[in-house]
């Protein structure tokens, strides 16, 4: 598979978003795997698909978590 595995939704200001970013930045450092970030108020459908879930995020295009990011089930799910 080429580009991100993982994907963050999200939106600027939400410290549940900042505190998944630090868990998906060190699974990312560990693994070797990248992943692209996304705000849900960038796109109204987006937005309302997910207003509240933040974060959101997706490992192979499913969605895998919300709310937190628990980082054994992260490298599991990319393991997997």
């Amino acid at each position: 598979m080429s580009g991100p595995r993982i994907t963050l939704y999200g939106r600027p200001g939400c410290h549940l978003c900042d505190d998944a970013r630090v868990v998906i930045e060190a699974i990312c450092a560990e693994t070797g795997e990248s992943y692209e970030e996304f705000s849900i108020d960038d796109d109204p459908a987006l937005g309302d698909r997910f207003a509240n879930e933040i974060p959101v995020t997706f490992v192979d295009g499913k969605q895998h978590d919300f709310w937190r990011v628990d980082p054994e089930r992260l490298r599991r799910a990319l393991r997997g």
